[in-house]
């Protein structure tokens, strides 16, 4: 049976951390633009959106294989 309950729970978690990520880094450009903070602390963010984006892109391209191999 390709997929299961494993699968159906990694990618829910990967479609909340797409979600959350892309509206903290929209976030983080609005409010330091608003502070005006300094380049290197938007690159913190946008390292960290860049983390959680690529940590997802890991995660279903697992998911994906585990059902490609069932």
């Amino acid at each position: 049976m390709a997929g299961g309950p494993d699968d159906t729970r990694q990618a829910r978690q990967v479609a909340l951390l797409i979600a959350a990520t892309g509206l903290m880094w929209i976030g983080a450009q609005i409010l330091g633009g608003w502070l005006g903070l300094e380049a290197r602390i938007f690159l913190l963010f946008d390292l960290a959106a860049l983390a959680g984006f690529s940590w997802a892109l890991v995660t279903t391209w697992r998911i994906w294989r585990r059902r490609q191999g069932k």
